[in-house]
C-alpha cells in the first residue's frame, strides 16, 4: 500500500462541491452524504430500526426489575451489551471473509426473529426468566456479529470524499435513536402494553433489512482473510498494534470508554446523588438524559457540517480537553437548572470526540482489513463502557467512592488523553493535507 500526501487548501475545498438543486454542497459534509441513494437507504433503515431497539432497551430494564431484582437487571444488561466485547472480533473476521450483504441481512433477520420471541414470552403472564435471558443474549450475539460488517460497508455507500459526512450522520442517528426510542416507548406502553412495544421493535428490523436489500454496495472484501482460525480472530488486533495511528486511536478510545465514560451507565446515580432526582423512570430524569443525548447528536452533526473541513485529528485532541473540563464541571453541579445547561454541552463534546476519532479511523483503513479493525472499534466504543460501568459501580458501592469522585477521575484521564492523542505525529493527515491511498 502506498500513501501519498497531497496539499489540499481550503480554497480547493470550496470549489469541490456537488449540486443540490440550486445549492452547492461541500464534499465531506452530512448534506453531501445524504445525496447518495444507497447511503440514504441503509442509514434510514437502520435509523428506524435503532429507534425500535432503544424503545426495547430502556423498557427491558424496567421489565427486568418488575419480574426480578437488581441482579437480574444487571444480567440482562450484560446479555444486551456483553457480546460486543467478546464476539466483535469474530464478527470482524466474518465481515472480511463472506458476502457482507447476505451476512448482514441474516443477522438483522435473526434479531427480528428473537425479538418477536421475546414479545411472545412477555405476553405469557409469568414468563421464564431464564428463557428471557437466553433470548436477549441471542439478540445481543447477533448484534455483536453484525456490527463490524455494518461499519465495513459504510465507505462503500458514499465516495471517499463524502465519508466524513457519512460517519457524522451515523453518530447522529445513534444518539437521536436513544432519545426518540424511549420518548415513543413510554406512551406506547400505556396504549398497548410492554409486549406490544417489544413486538413493534421486532417489526422495525424490517426497515433495516429493506435498506440492506435495496442499496448497492460492495459485498466482498477484496482479500479474504487467510490463516488458522485463531490467527484470523487476532489479525485485527495485530494489524492495529503494528500501525502507529491505529494503535494510538485504540489506546485512546479504550481508556476513554473505560474510565471517562463511566458516568454514562451510572447516570441514574449522578441524577440521584448530585441532583436529587430519586426516580430514574420519571419525567425529570428522562428530560435530563434526553437533553444530554440531544447534545451528543448535535455534536456529531456539527462535525459533519460546521466542522466538516477542519482536521479531525486536531479536533479529536481539542474536544478531549474540552470534554475533560465540562465533565469536571458537571460532576460538581448540584443545581438542576444548571445541569440542564451543562449536560447537553457534555454530550456535545462527548460525540465530537467519538465522531472525530471514527472519521480518522475510517479514512485510514483499506477495505480488505476494514471489518476486523472496525471490530476493535465496536469493542472499544460499545463493549468497554459496560466494563467501566461495572468497575465504577464497585468503586461506589464497594469502596465508598462518590459518583463525583468517579467523574473527576474520568475528567483527569480525558485531559491526559488529550495530550496523548497527537494523531498527526503518528500518520494522520495534517491540516491542509489529504491522503491519497493506492492499494496493492
Amino acid at each position: 500500500m502506498q500513501i501519498r500526501r497531497v496539499h489540499d487548501p481550503e480554497a480547493d475545498n470550496a470549489t469541490d462541491a456537488i449540486v443540490d438543486g440550486d445549492r452547492a454542497l461541500k464534499r465531506g459534509t452530512a448534506g453531501a452524504a445524504l445525496r447518495h441513494r444507497d447511503f440514504r437507504l441503509v442509514w434510514g433503515g437502520t435509523f428506524l430500526s435503532n429507534i425500535g431497539t432503544w424503545m426495547q432497551n430502556v423498557l427491558l430494564g424496567a421489565y427486568a426489575l418488575k419480574i426480578g431484582d437488581a441482579g437480574y437487571v444487571g444480567l440482562l444488561y450484560f446479555a444486551q451489551l456483553g457480546p460486543l466485547l467478546f464476539l466483535s472480533q469474530i464478527g470482524g473476521v466474518v465481515a472480511d471473509q463472506v458476502n457482507r450483504r447476505r451476512f448482514l441481512i441474516t443477522m438483522q433477520s435473526l434479531q427480528m426473529m428473537f425479538s418477536f420471541v421475546l414479545a411472545g414470552l412477555v405476553i405469557a403472564g409469568h414468563p421464564d426468566k431464564t428463557a428471557i435471558f437466553l433470548v436477549v443474549l441471542a439478540i445481543g450475539i447477533a448484534n455483536a456479529l453484525n456490527a463490524p460488517a455494518m461499519g465495513a460497508i459504510l465507505p462503500t455507500l458514499v465516495p471517499r470524499e463524502d465519508l466524513p459526512g457519512a460517519v457524522s450522520l451515523q453518530s447522529v442517528q445513534m444518539n437521536l435513536s436513544r432519545v426518540i426510542g424511549p420518548a415513543l416507548g413510554a406512551p406506547l406502553i400505556g396504549l398497548f402494553g410492554i409486549a406490544s412495544v417489544f413486538a413493534i421493535n421486532a417489526g422495525t428490523y424490517m426497515f433495516a433489512v429493506a435498506g440492506l436489500v435495496l442499496a448497492r454496495y460492495d459485498s466482498h472484501s477484496p482479500n479474504p482473510v487467510q490463516g488458522k482460525p485463531l490467527e484470523k480472530v487476532l489479525s485485527g488486533l495485530k494489524i492495529s498494534w503494528h500501525d502507529r495511528l491505529l494503535r494510538r486511536i485504540f489506546i485512546t478510545m479504550f481508556a476513554f470508554s473505560f474510565v471517562s465514560l463511566m458516568y454514562v451507565g451510572l447516570f441514574p446515580e449522578v441524577a440521584k446523588a448530585n441532583l436529587g432526582i430519586a426516580d430514574p423512570t420519571g419525567d425529570t430524569y428522562f428530560f435530563l438524559y434526553a437533553s444530554w443525548g440531544l447534545g451528543a447528536a448535535f455534536g456529531a452533526l456539527t462535525v459533519g457540517t460546521f466542522l466538516a473541513h477542519h482536521s479531525k485529528a486536531v479536533l479529536a485532541r481539542w474536544s478531549l480537553a474540552a470534554f475533560a473540563v465540562v465533565l469536571a464541571v458537571f460532576a460538581l453541579i448540584r443545581s438542576l437548572p444548571l445541569a440542564f445547561v451543562v449536560g447537553p454541552i457534555l454530550g456535545f463534546m462527548y460525540f465530537v470526540v467519538i465522531t472525530s476519532l471514527s472519521t480518522v479511523l475510517q479514512e485510514h483503513l483499506t477495505d480488505d482489513i476494514r471489518g476486523r479493525v472496525m471490530a476493535l472499534w465496536i469493542m472499544s466504543f460499545g463493549g468497554t463502557v459496560p466494563l467501566g460501568v461495572f468497575v465504577g459501580g464497585w468503586l461506589i458501592s464497594g469502596l465508598g467512592m462518590t459518583i463525583t469522585g468517579v467523574m473527576i477521575c474520568g475528567a483527569v484521564i480525558a485531559m491526559l488523553l488529550a495530550w496523548f492523542c497527537d494523531l498527526i505525529a503518528v500518520g494522520a493527515p495534517a491540516p491542509g493535507e489529504h491522503v491519497d491511498r493506492q492499494d496493492h
